[in-house]
């Protein structure tokens, strides 16, 4: 099988990294990859590039915290937190992480500072979903601004998570492995 994927990294892309899950900082509290690296599949590369200069041209930089995600992580995940609406069910579910077409990200100032979106990356409660509007006035203009760039750049969100952004058609992706491409995200 080729490898789709492409490491997004600090070198070759103007964002910041802070890979959630190689860390003990996400839900889980307990580190579920190996290392803090960061995989896209090929067809979100141009996206991807074009959301970091329409960030860009604002006067904002883009900061990542998960985007391909191993077929053995997600059953990690789902095992600890199995909430179909926010953990896609490994077996079943969309499961777009897990194709590599699916980023979660927010926006951050120029001095690194994360703007307001009126709830934390991967806190599962219903103030997380788009539609939400118990948040102040900022937070909404700030997931605007999210929505509006990503959106620009040819992804579409998913309804119940501020930060996340998929491609279009992500379903015609393959789910994809880690044992078989090797990314070194995941033991086995």
């Amino acid at each position: 099988m080729e490898n789709p994927l492409i490491e997004v990294t600090c070198n070759k892309f103007d964002v910041e990294l802070c890979i959630a899950y190689a860390t003990a900082d996400n839900f889980t509290r307990a580190p579920v990859y190996l290392k803090p690296a960061c995989f896209l599949h090929r067809d979100a590369i141009p996206k991807l590039e074009t959301a970091i200069d329409l960030a860009g041209r604002l006067g904002y930089r883009l900061k990542i915290w998960d985007a391909f995600r191993p077929l053995e992580a997600q059953a990690k995940l789902f095992e600890h937190t199995p909430n179909p609406m926010y953990v896609s069910p490994p077996e079943n579910g969309p499961r777009s992480h897990c194709r590599g077409a699916a980023i979660d990200l927010t926006l951050i100032d120029q001095q690194g500072n994360e703007l307001d979106m009126g709830a934390e990356f991967d806190e599962f409660h219903e103030r997380s979903h788009h539609a939400y509007r118990d948040i102040s006035r900022e937070a909404q203009h700030n997931r605007l601004l999210l929505a509006g760039i990503m959106h620009i750049a040819g992804f579409e969100q998913y309804r119940y998570e501020w930060w996340h952004y998929q491609l279009p058609n992500c379903a015609d992706y393959p789910v994809l492995k880690d044992v078989d491409l090797k990314t070194g995200l995941m033991v086995g």
